[in-house]
């Protein structure tokens, strides 16, 4: 009889966590475009946030950095070679353009 409840147990435990609900056609093909419309029917834009592009930015500037700077404490490389590799990642992700048309 324990082993009876246990394995109950663990069916009830897992078995919600295999239902996966089904996504609507419609809502699985809402976001597939870069332009779509929202609930008030305006035209909205899908664009890079940039902030993937920042923090490998930052990680490579900061090893970059850290290289360059062989004196002393390499401190200011790392942290200068950090902000200017985040800056420069997220421009590179976002694009050089604004418009999204």
């Amino acid at each position: 009889m324990r082993k009876f409840m246990l394995a109950m147990g663990c069916a009830a435990m897992v078995l919600p966590a295999t239902m996966i609900v089904p996504v609507s056609q419609a809502g699985a093909q809402r976001y597939k475009y870069r332009e779509w419309r929202d609930d008030r029917g305006r035209v909205r834009c899908r664009k890079p946030d940039g902030t993937t592009g920042a923090v490998v930015g930052a990680v490579g500037g900061a090893l970059l950095g850290r290289t360059i700077d062989t004196r002393g404490d390499r401190t200011v490389g790392t942290l200068g070679g950090a902000v200017a590799g985040g800056l420069l990642g997220r421009e590179i992700e976002r694009g050089g353009k604004r418009r999204c048309r």
